[in-house]
């Protein structure tokens, strides 16, 4: 049960986009097209997952054994850098259509500051690796659902004849903001649920 709350929560309460402010970069400079923005998803997917396993690894079996928890920042950083690298040249070899599909994806999510954000939330929320992969990946979902809902409204937006005053990034931040209070509604959810399954 702790699971479903987990990906609910992730996805829907505490949208890492719309209620946590991270990777904000990537949402509102590749929401332009809902393939493109389905594109990023995918790869966000991929990298945040990977790159949770491998810093909650390090977290656990390097960083804290040897008292270096004050280098998480910079650890992390260089982990995910260097995953990201990794993944794009094996990615190279072993499958140059996923590699091409990606493209410049795959570079984007370095930059990424929700894949920092979420490895670094899951070790203050002390969950264990299980937990972590949970939340890594609806993390990534909740991302993609943000991601892709706002391609839509943008796409949408194009047909419509928007105020001159209005017009460019003035009505896409107008509309990043009521597409974040819509989410708002669901604060709450997990806490009724918890109640709901007598898990409080």
């Amino acid at each position: 049960m702790e699971y479903i709350l987990i990906f609910i929560s992730a996805i829907f309460v505490n949208n890492i986009v719309l209620a946590q402010f991270l990777g904000i970069c990537p949402f509102l400079g590749v929401s332009k097209k809902i393939d493109t923005s389905l594109g990023m998803s995918a790869a966000v997917a991929f990298v945040l997952t990977l790159a949770t396993i491998v810093t909650w690894l390090v977290q656990k079996y390097v960083l804290d054994p040897n008292g270096l928890g004050y280098l998480q920042t910079i650890a992390f950083i260089l982990v995910i850098a260097s995953l990201v690298q990794m993944v794009e040249i094996v990615l190279k070899k072993v499958s140059p259509a996923l590699y091409q599909a990606l493209g410049i994806f795959l570079p984007l999510i370095t930059t990424n500051c929700a894949v920092l954000g979420v490895a670094i939330l899951v070790i203050q929320k002390d969950y264990s690796l299980a937990e972590s992969i949970m939340y890594a990946f609806s993390t990534a979902i909740g991302f993609g659902l943000a991601l892709t809902v706002f391609a839509g409204m943008r796409e949408q937006l194009e047909l419509t004849n928007v105020p001159k005053g209005m017009r460019g990034m003035a009505i896409v931040l107008v509309s990043a903001g009521l597409l974040s209070l819509a989410f708002m509604g669901f604060s709450g959810v997990d806490g009724g649920l918890r109640v709901l399954f007598g898990l409080d």
